[in-house]
C-alpha cells in the first residue's frame, strides 16, 4: 500500500475508531470490554479519552492460553492500530467528554 493510499484510508478510519465510538455515548451508563470471550479487569474508564482507555482495558483483561493477539495488519494488532486513531477521535470529541465527565462521572465497565 502506497503512502497516498493510506492517506486517503485515513479519514475514513478515524471516523471508524471502533473504542471511540463504542464509548462516546453507552447504553445505560454502562459498557462490556471482552477479547474473544475474556473479560477485562477494568471497572471503569474515564470519558475523557475513552477510546484509548478501551483499548488498554482490553490489554488488561483475562490472560489467554494463546500468544495470539488476534487481528493485525503486518503483524501489528489491531487495537493497537485502533489506539493511535481513538487518541485522534477522542481528542476531537474533548468539548463533549469533558462535559459529559463532568456531568455524569466514569462509565462502568463489565
Amino acid at each position: 500500500m502506497t503512502l497516498k493510499q493510506l492517506l486517503s484510508l485515513a479519514p475514513l478510519m478515524l471516523l471508524n475508531a471502533c473504542s471511540t465510538i463504542n464509548t462516546l455515548s453507552p447504553e445505560q451508563e454502562h459498557i462490556d470490554i471482552a477479547y474473544h470471550g475474556r473479560k477485562s479487569y477494568c471497572d471503569e474508564i474515564p470519558r475523557i479519552y475513552s477510546g484509548v482507555a478501551y483499548n488498554v482495558c482490553l490489554v488488561k483483561g483475562e490472560p489467554s492460553q494463546t500468544t495470539d493477539l488476534g487481528s493485525s495488519l503486518n503483524g501489528v494488532p489491531f487495537f493497537v492500530i485502533d489506539t493511535v486513531f481513538s487518541a485522534a477521535a477522542d481528542t476531537l470529541a474533548l468539548p463533549y467528554t469533558l462535559y459529559q465527565q463532568a456531568r455524569h462521572g466514569n462509565i462502568a465497565v463489565n
